[in-house]
């Protein structure tokens, strides 16, 4: 193997490499039962002028991606069962305390 292919090749893998990353940290995240606060990581920009995916790693990449998919899935219905347990929690809070109805009074 000549060298730009290694190099070709090696871009790929590291870079199939990061998104495994994320998605390993997506997927702990959602089998936590807390999750601490911590700053959101920016926006994945696909490298660039590293050509097509080698065809040993095609296998790979769909794999991750079915993943991705499944993760995606996962995180949009944790979100909306976040969303009706708000909801229901701002039902049960209600508002201030009602005033009282009747007094009493010494006759």
């Amino acid at each position: 193997m000549s060298a730009e292919p290694e190099a070709w090749h090696d871009a790929w893998v590291a870079t199939l490499g990061e998104l495994e990353l994320t998605l390993e940290q997506a997927e702990a995240m959602l089998a936590a039962d807390h999750v601490p606060s911590a700053e959101a990581g920016g926006a994945w920009t696909p490298p660039v002028g590293i050509g097509a995916i080698p065809a040993p790693l095609v296998d790979r990449a769909r794999a991750l991606l079915a993943r991705q998919v499944e993760v995606s899935r996962r995180l949009a219905t944790a979100a909306a069962e976040s969303r009706r347990h708000d909801r229901a929690i701002a039902r049960l809070a209600g508002g201030p305390p009602a005033p009282p109805v009747y007094i009493d009074v010494p006759a």
